[in-house]
């Protein structure tokens, strides 16, 4: 039998997702664009105390520690966990050497969002925190919105195939022009 998640002995709290974005939507028009990290820390300061419930959800259900869980039970188990938190569902998969995470109802996510630069900032930031908890090490989260202009038909891991090949070719760029900078000096 599925147990419910007693949010506060796991020091969570139940905030509707009209809240969460309208609060989004605000810090972004009184603070400007430092809102995104100032909602990523927040998320970042959330997500061990989402992660201990996560553990918490697994031993009520007679499984294992999520470090001791296999990858492909670790997806199946974390999508549910987020489902029933009401966060949405994700689907876990991997780009080279990067992570993916996907999600087409992620609480967070507003597609009529006037933002910018939309994006699910205080998320990035619980993942960060969460999945790192995982992996034993501290990860860097980026998100990426895939609009549907841009998937003309392909699905949105080629999608962030193409965007992460790109960045990688300007990072590169970066790199080298930062070598040849130092050499000279």
């Amino acid at each position: 039998m599925t147990q419910p998640i007693d949010l506060a002995k796991n020091a969570l709290v139940a905030v509707t997702h009209d809240s969460l974005v309208s609060l989004r939507t605000a810090l972004f028009r009184d603070v400007g664009p430092t809102a995104a990290a100032v909602l990523q820390e927040a998320g970042y300061a959330g997500g061990g105390p989402m992660f201990g419930a996560f553990r918490e959800w697994l031993s009520g259900r007679e499984l294992p520690s999520p470090e001791e869980l296999p990858a492909s039970e670790f997806a199946s188990y974390a999508t549910d966990f987020f489902r029933q938190t009401g966060w949405g569902s994700i689907e876990l998969g991997t780009l080279e050497s990067v992570a993916t995470i996907d999600s087409a109802d992620w609480s967070e996510s507003d597609p009529e969002s006037p933002l910018e630069f939309p994006g699910c900032y205080f998320t990035a930031g619980v993942f960060a925190d969460f999945f790192g908890r995982v992996a034993g090490s501290p990860l860097a989260v980026m998100k990426w919105s895939v609009d549907r202009w841009e998937m003309n038909g392909a699905g949105s891991c080629s999608v962030v195939q193409r965007r992460y090949s790109g960045c990688m070719t300007r990072w590169g760029k970066v790199l080298r022009m930062s070598r040849r900078w130092q050499d000279k000096a």
